[in-house]
């Protein structure tokens, strides 16, 4: 029986492993799709296309994928017409959260959004109503192999970057969100594609939550985020890495 069950407890992780690779497939194939709509439909003319293709093939997506969601921004089908969404509320412990998404159903998403706030004890609010806690950058990122520190240093002053993080995973690059196309083009000429490159959400401050609050807020959040709507969820929290540990263990 051991056996057995040990069969089946690897199929059962298998499937699940699966079922994330599917929904992360999704979320990319969407943002090439809308990346695609929003330019030029060929990636070297197109900065978003390019890294959302980037992003794509570091998570193991097939060409055949990625050539077809170029191909629907093309075709103009109306079950391709996505539109960019954010929602803001609190969650658990009064943890701002915003959630961007793309979606071809705003009352789908919205309704969604909002069952899973109400579930987790969080209150969805209107859109600003979190915004003014957090400051919304630009974010590139480089493996530590692109260069070394004051290489990409030098790059990032000249294009105008506001701060660069260096640690021996690789190269943060962090911008005004009014520069980040200019400073992106700019490190890609100097540097090369970048890992990962876009806007996002930092938090002025932070919320403490503690071990009972934090395992409410991080199943809210993993909820939030395995809907195929939402591409990115930004939140203000801070959990001790013991508590952590524990959680994810």
């Amino acid at each position: 029986m051991a056996g057995h069950s040990q069969f089946k407890n690897i199929m059962y992780r298998k499937g699940a492993q699966d079922a994330k690779r599917a929904k992360v497939f999704t979320k990319l194939q969407r943002e090439i799709t809308v990346a695609a709509r929003t330019g030029l439909p060929e990636p070297d003319k197109n900065p978003r296309l390019r890294a959302a293709i980037q992003a794509a093939r570091k998570a193991s997506m097939p060409k055949d994928n990625i050539d077809r969601a170029i191909k629907k921004a093309a075709g103009g089908d109306a079950d391709t017409d996505f539109v960019e969404m954010r929602y803001e509320g609190y969650g658990p412990a009064g943890v701002a959260v915003i959630v961007e998404a793309l979606t071809d159903n705003r009352n789908r998403t919205a309704a969604e959004v909002r069952a899973l706030f109400n579930k987790h004890g969080g209150t969805l609010g209107e859109t600003g109503s979190v915004g003014f806690l957090f400051n919304q950058v630009g974010e590139i990122a480089y493996p530590a192999e692109a260069a070394d520190h004051d290489t990409v240093f030098e790059a990032a002053l000249d294009g105008g970057a506001d701060n660069v993080e260096s640690t021996d995973q690789g190269h943060v690059i962090t911008t005004a969100a009014d520069d980040f196309a200019r400073v992106r083009d700019a490190l890609e000429a100097a540097l090369g594609t970048a890992d990962q490159s876009g806007l996002v959400w930092r938090p002025l401050t932070t919320t403490a939550v503690d071990e009972t609050q934090a395992e409410t807020l991080l199943k809210m959040l993993d909820a939030l985020d395995d809907n195929d709507d939402v591409q990115r969820v930004s939140a203000n929290f801070e959990i001790a890495d013991e508590v952590m540990e524990r959680l994810t263990a």
